[in-house]
């Protein structure tokens, strides 16, 4: 925008000086001001995938009932007894 020569010129009209030759020094180096930081938060989704291993063991339980029908059964036993007084014999 303004070289040097404008700027001192400038800056010594605002005091009520005549223009000069400019010198080095008229000019000063831009003031630097402290450093502004900005924070910028940013979100980063991620995918991860898990593996859920489950598994079944089925038990398989056999109950036996027992039940008890009785069964009747029957025996018959023949006796003979035999009387013997004796033989024909006695009475002769």
């Amino acid at each position: 925008m303004f070289n040097k020569k404008n700027c001192c010129q400038r800056q010594n009209m605002m005091f009520g000086m005549q223009p000069q030759m400019p010198m080095q020094s008229c000019c000063e180096q831009p003031i630097v001001e402290p450093t502004i930081t900005k924070c910028i938060e940013k979100e980063f989704c991620h995918d991860v995938p898990h593996v859920c291993p489950i598994h079944t063991h089925v038990i398989n339980k056999h109950i036996y009932k027992h039940t008890y029908t009785p069964q009747y059964s029957c025996s018959e036993e023949n006796q003979v007894f035999n009387d013997d007084c004796g033989s024909c014999s006695q009475f002769l």
